[in-house]
């Protein structure tokens, strides 16, 4: 069974499978597609991926040669997860799993959507927003999640990661929206908890594996 991942380097979703596929020790094709540059929306890309946007894992069967196609990155993390079970990123119970979902929805549902690229795109070529404008939006909404993540951090037992002391589905999705946040100069301060758990994350070889500045279509 081989895998090639379709991805972009700074993309914060490409970058969260990148994480748990560096984590569980898997191989893959890197297949580059260059969202600033609109290839994720042309051909060959869009002939194969249905919403058009990365990441999309493709899965071949050797054997069989059939190819399975997934995207959504949280989607494709728990499908690597099931298939791929050691080292697990959701703990075994059914509350701590509860827990670890919730921290990595509240970055891939409440702040990532509203932040990412098309979205601020959109902002500034249909709605005719600044570039100051668009930035303070980005913060805003950066902080306003991070915030909810640190007060849900807070009501858990002290921990070495988002959630104990192994890294899970909520550091693949942290690990990535911090990393965007200091390239927009996003004010950071006041998040002990988040801060932390970033930092540890950010000390494990396989999380530095991932890291844009690592991907073969890296740019300054």
């Amino acid at each position: 069974m081989t895998m090639k991942l379709h991805n972009y380097f700074r993309s914060s979703a490409s970058y969260r499978v990148r994480i748990a596929l560096a984590l569980k020790g898997l191989t893959y094709e890197y297949a580059p597609v260059h969202l600033v540059r609109g290839e994720h929306l042309k051909a060959p890309f869009a002939s194969i991926s249905t919403d058009m946007l990365l990441p999309l894992l493709e899965v071949e069967n050797g054997d069989s040669g059939d190819t399975k196609r997934f995207s959504q990155s949280m989607a494709i993390i728990e499908y690597l997860d099931e298939m791929h079970p050691q080292p697990p990123l959701l703990p075994p119970d059914p509350a701590g799993r509860a827990h670890v979902r919730a921290l990595a929805q509240t970055i891939a549902c409440e702040i990532h959507p509203v932040n990412n690229l098309r979205v601020l795109k959109y902002l500034v070529r249909d709605l005719k927003l600044d570039d100051a404008v668009k930035t303070a939006w980005y913060r805003h909404w950066v902080r306003e999640g991070l915030q909810a993540f640190e007060r849900q951090l807070a009501q858990r037992p002290p921990s070495l990661y988002c959630h104990g002391d192994t890294l899970t589905l909520a550091d693949c999705c942290l690990v990535p929206q911090i990393f965007n946040a200091q390239r927009f100069d996003c004010d950071l301060g006041e998040l002990p908890r988040t801060m932390a758990a970033y930092e540890a994350a950010m000390q494990v070889d396989a999380v530095q594996q991932a890291h844009p500045s690592r991907c073969p279509d890296a740019e300054a």
